[in-house]
C-alpha cells in the first residue's frame, strides 16, 4: 500500500483486504515496538505472500480503537479481512510464525 492508502485506511477497507495480511499497530517512539521489530521482520520474511501494513496508532486514531488495540505493538492477523489471530507485544519470532502457520 502507498502512504496515501495508509492515511485513508479504515475498518471498512481492512475488512475487504484479500488474502493474508498483518496489521501492525504501534508507534515509532514506543520501546516495546522497537524491541519487537526484529521478531516481526524475521517472521514476515518467511511469508512473502503476507501483506504487512504498519499503522501509526495513538489518541484519536479510530482504526486502532475499532480493533480494541490497548497495547503496542499489537499484530492483527487477517485472512480475507477477518481476524484469525492477535499477538500483543511479541517477544519472539515463533509466536508470529505459529499464528501465520495456522492460516497457510
Amino acid at each position: 500500500m502507498t502512504e496515501t492508502d495508509l492515511e485513508e485506511l479504515t475498518r471498512e477497507t481492512t475488512d475487504r483486504l484479500s488474502g493474508l495480511a498483518v496489521l501492525e499497530f504501534g508507534t515509532g517512539w514506543c520501546p516495546h515496538c522497537q524491541a519487537a521489530q526484529p521478531f516481526i521482520q524475521s517472521a514476515l520474511a518467511l511469508y512473502p505472500q503476507v501483506q504487512h501494513i504498519r499503522i501509526e496508532d495513538g489518541k484519536g486514531k479510530r482504526l486502532g480503537r475499532s480493533y480494541a488495540v490497548k497495547l503496542w505493538p499489537t499484530l492483527i492477523l487477517l485472512n480475507n479481512g477477518s481476524e484469525f489471530a492477535r499477538i500483543i507485544r511479541p517477544i519472539d519470532t515463533a509466536s508470529i510464525t505459529q499464528a501465520l502457520d495456522t492460516a497457510t
